[in-house]
Formats: C-alpha cells, sequence, structure tokens
C-alpha cells in the first residue's frame, strides 16, 4: 500500500485522500461520544490503490488518539474490521 496524506475535514466530517484530481473519503460523525463510522467513497480512478483501508486505518487511529470509541455503520469498514479483529476492542459496547 502505498503512503496517502489524509486530511482531517471536520467542517465536512470526512477524512480524505487527493490524488489524480479526485477524492477518496471515509464519512463520520461525532455522536454522543463516539467516532461513528457511516459511509467510504473511493472513485473508480482510485480503486485498487489501498485508500479505502488507508481511510478506515486511518479513523481507527484518529480515534484512539482522540479516546473515542467507534460505531462502525459503514459495509467497508465491517469488512476492514474482519481482517484487522485486533481493532475490536475499540467498538463502542
Amino acid at each position: 500500500m502505498e503512503p496517502f496524506s489524509i486530511v482531517d475535514n471536520r467542517e465536512r466530517q470526512e477524512y480524505e485522500v487527493s490524488a489524480d484530481g479526485e477524492t477518496a473519503w471515509l464519512e463520520y460523525r461525532i455522536h454522543e461520544g463516539m467516532l461513528v463510522l457511516m459511509h467510504t467513497e473511493v472513485p473508480g480512478k482510485l480503486a485498487g490503490r489501498g485508500i479505502g483501508t488507508a481511510l478506515a486505518a486511518y479513523a481507527f487511529k484518529d480515534a484512539k488518539e482522540r479516546g473515542l470509541p467507534v460505531k462502525v455503520y459503514c459495509p467497508f469498514v465491517l469488512a476492514y474490521l474482519k481482517r484487522h479483529p485486533e481493532l475490536s476492542g475499540q467498538l463502542a459496547k
């Protein structure tokens, strides 16, 4: 996986990666003291480069740094969690 510059666009509540004139994002909300991961979108031009995975990893890292439990609605992030069960301890109870 290549390194990506991920930006936390707090105004839009998205983690974002821009490359090749396109932007991929992971939409989130801060709700009731949790980081809620809503939806991941990677444009076709950027698909297959590991950007979605990088966004998911960044979200869990950010939640840990903020001390927030994570709630996941996004199907992509749910699939990511199956590959990374070590992160399940960060999930909201």
